[in-house]
């Protein structure tokens, strides 16, 4: 396996291209080559050719490093700062991902870009939809996505759940409306398309089982959606985006405004800020379901003096999870 070790002399950071090989149970580690100090000028498509066989089962990981650290160094000469929300090492991570999307992935031809946009919306859709129960793989929504194959053995509702999602985003990505109480109906209507007739805003009172917070009485529901809407107008330029979609998700789930879909659109919607905001959209792991819904829950307690409150002593994990995951889904799927 080739990785690239890392060595600290000062301020200064060196770096050499290693491979590791098992010999029984020894592992034995040699240099291939030294690589300076600037990440930028490491062409990796000259090295394969170099140590192809060396290279060829870690391109993708060595790639991720050199894009990833490249950033990180471009990022430092910015001197991001903390605020609020994120620290200093959360704000240099997110500027770096802000670069990347900037210089390389909305520098790309269309076509590409478009590939690597339905790869984020198959992820998206997958993930986002089997966080709410549904079961058909991520091979199995590619080849529908692709080959209008439908998986065996799974549920027509399943199929819809999918198939809306990617229409829903497909959708914002052409029209790029403007977020207003309008669309989030609109949007909702789209991904519960042949899987619940209960369109439009909730008449009733609901509980959730299994679930702390209670939802917003009925006759509420709209005042609260305008409400929130209202609020991230007047913050969508002072609050860092990936703070404010993170605020918007959470506090739209706890009005829980439909009888059916709220993490759904509430998901989208979140994505769907950033975009508008300049920052590549998200997704949030179906692996992490657990962590998920445990710290939207404890970030219920932020909204005991109201829906627009904003107390960190309860956002606090809720903000590091959004961010741990907006790592990891944009490097996994926005790295060429």
């Amino acid at each position: 396996m080739a990785f690239i070790h890392v060595k600290r002399v000062g301020d200064t950071s060196y770096y050499t291209l290693r491979v590791s090989t098992r010999k029984g149970d020894r592992v034995i580690t040699r240099d291939l080559c030294n690589l300076g100090s600037d990440l930028s000028k490491v062409d990796l498509g000259s090295l394969e050719k170099k140590y192809h066989d060396e290279i060829r089962k870690s391109y993708k990981t060595l790639n991720r490093f050199l894009e990833t650290n490249h950033y990180l160094e471009k990022a430092k000469k910015e001197k991001p700062v903390s605020d609020a929300y994120f620290n200093k090492e959360q704000m240099l991570e997110i500027s770096a991902i802000h670069l990347h999307y900037r210089a390389r992935f909305l520098k790309l031809d269309n076509l590409t870009q478009t590939e690597i946009m339905e790869n984020f919306t198959l992820n998206f859709a997958v993930n986002s939809t089997s966080i709410e129960g549904n079961t058909i793989t991520m091979k199995q929504a590619h080849a529908l996505f692709k080959e209008d194959i439908m998986p065996k053995d799974r549920t027509l509702r399943e199929v819809h759940d999918l198939t809306n999602t990617k229409k829903a985003w497909e959708y914002l990505m052409a029209k790029k409306p403007k977020i207003d109480i309008g669309l989030v109906e609109y949007l909702h209507d789209m991904l519960l398309e042949g899987i619940d007739a209960r369109k439009g805003f909730r008449m009733h009172d609901i509980r959730i089982f299994g679930q702390p917070f209670k939802p917003t009485p009925a006759r509420y529901v709209i005042p609260d959606v305008k409400m929130l809407l209202r609020w991230y107008e007047e913050n969508k330029n002072k609050i860092h985006p990936l703070a404010l979609s993170a605020f918007v998700h959470h506090k739209f789930e706890n009005i829980h405004p439909f009888s059916d879909g709220n993490g759904r659109t509430g998901r989208m919607l979140m994505s769907y800020i950033l975009f508008l905001s300049g920052y590549p959209p998200m997704v949030i792991s179906r692996r992490f379901r657990k962590e998920y819904l445990d710290v939207m829950n404890e970030a219920d307690k932020s909204l005991k003096q109201g829906i627009t409150k904003v107390d960190m002593n309860y956002y606090k994990e809720l903000l590091e999870f959004i961010y741990s995951q907006y790592r990891l889904s944009y490097w996994d799927i926005f790295l060429v």
